[in-house]
């Protein structure tokens, strides 16, 4: 029931998928559920007769236009084949009562006007008129209809339509043009065909949108082949080498693993036959039914087995290749990491650097200078005496001049008589 609801929503999202990014052309023709086993092998189908690439070796001889009548004057109500002509070769007339009485334009394939020129009606051409297209190496076909009326008064004469092709009324005895025009440039210009075709697979995995897919396999006409992603993923997916020859594009996957699910897309362009199909698969992976094995033998065992030991599942471990891109990511992890470390080392060096030379700055500036024994000096105060100490306002700028005020202080000035000290020299 929980599968049925997954496909469900499944087919509800499809329903919305746009056309392919790079070709807005682009038609979704088909959208099929693939379900199979795990380890099994699964084949995406992906067919289109459109797609055969066969080589013009005729000059250009897979266009064609033939104008055909039904006509039932003689009551025989036959099909009768007017003329036709190839796209390298001069047109034909079939039979000999029309020959230069009915043509078409010598550059048809050229200008794309496929129009028949009809001389002298009768009313033995009254009839329906189909102009037919074939484009065998494209396999289109297109048809044009028109019913043609004689009349024998001029006033009669007229062109209308009645719902399902065009209707001309000619005067007998005149010359009436049945149109037939078509300029798509398939039918005017010559092609390469095998540049013009191309088969790619792409696949989404769950969760994954569309433009966004990855590529898998690219298929061209000229036998070039292209395989995209790990090599155990090329070697488990691929395409047949005839693909071009029978117009088989099939996917076959090998070994089916759970991470093989998603959604797989089959592109087909032929741009020179405006072809552009793209087929869409979702694929699911099962586990396989395990079969239940009954012991018949319910009195003998097999030697050397004890049926009352209860034993484990043995469990093997499957190490799946990892892609270049993860181990990229997981590098660039590890020297990330490894940076982030050294930057924050260097920053840690740096600000213990600064912390260390600042405090080097300030033992200099407090110890590097001399100190001053002021007990070798005579101070003169007596120009101080009419102050009062408590008066005194001194500015200290620093640690140290304050430390020279206060021995200043503590250590009055002595008088010392210089020729008192030299007569007692001299008397000795």
């Amino acid at each position: 029931m929980e599968q049925l609801a997954k496909l469900l929503l499944w087919q509800l999202l499809l329903q919305q998928i746009p056309a392919d990014a790079s070709n807005p052309d682009s038609v979704v023709v088909s959208i099929l559920n693939i379900s199979a086993t795990l380890g099994s092998q699964a084949v995406l189908p992906c067919k289109s007769y459109r797609m055969v690439w066969t080589q013009d070796r005729l000059n250009d001889r897979q266009r064609v236009v033939h104008w055909d009548v039904y006509s039932n004057y003689y009551g025989d109500n036959k099909v009768e084949r007017l003329c036709d002509m190839y796209s390298a070769g001069d047109q034909r007339v079939y039979s000999s009562y029309n020959q230069g009485r009915i043509f078409m334009p010598q550059n048809a394939f050229t200008d794309g006007n496929f129009s028949l020129v009809i001389k002298d009606v009768a009313e033995s051409d009254e009839g329906t008129y189909s102009c037919n297209l074939h484009h065998h190496y494209c396999h289109l076909y297109e048809t044009v209809k028109i019913r043609l009326d004689i009349t024998k008064k001029a006033k009669e004469a007229k062109q209308y339509w009645d719902g399902e092709k065009a209707v001309i009324v000619a005067l007998e005895g005149s010359t009436v043009m049945l149109p037939c025009v078509n300029r798509n440039h398939i039918w005017t210009e010559r092609h390469s065909e095998e540049e013009q075709q191309v088969v790619h697979w792409d696949r989404q995995p769950p969760g994954v949108p569309h433009d966004r897919a990855d590529r898998l396999i690219d298929l061209y006409a000229s036998g070039e082949r292209r395989s995209y992603g790990p090599l155990f993923i090329r070697q488990k997916m691929n395409i047949t080498d005839t693909a071009f020859a029978v117009g088989d594009f099939s996917l076959w996957i090998s070994e089916l693993e759970s991470a093989d699910e998603g959604t797989y897309s089959c592109h087909l362009h032929h741009h020179y036959c405006g072809l552009h199909e793209r087929r869409i698969y979702q694929v699911f992976v099962t586990e396989p039914v395990r079969e239940k094995v009954v012991n018949l033998t319910t009195h003998n065992t097999a030697a050397g087995i004890d049926p009352n030991v209860v034993r484990g599942h043995n469990v093997i471990n499957v190490i799946i290749p990892e892609s270049r891109i993860h181990f990229f990511q997981q590098l660039g992890y590890i020297v990330a990491t490894l940076l982030l470390f050294i930057v924050l080392l260097i920053i840690v060096v740096l600000i213990t650097r600064k912390r260390r030379q600042r405090g080097y700055e300030y033992n200099v500036k407090k110890y590097g200078e001399k100190d001053v024994n002021l007990k070798e000096f005579t101070v003169d105060t007596t120009d101080l005496t009419q102050y009062k100490s408590e008066d005194i306002r001194l500015d200290y700028k620093n640690n140290i001049l304050k430390e020279k005020a206060e021995q200043a202080r503590s250590f009055p000035a002595k008088n010392i008589d210089l020729e008192k000290d030299f007569r007692k020299e001299y008397c000795k």
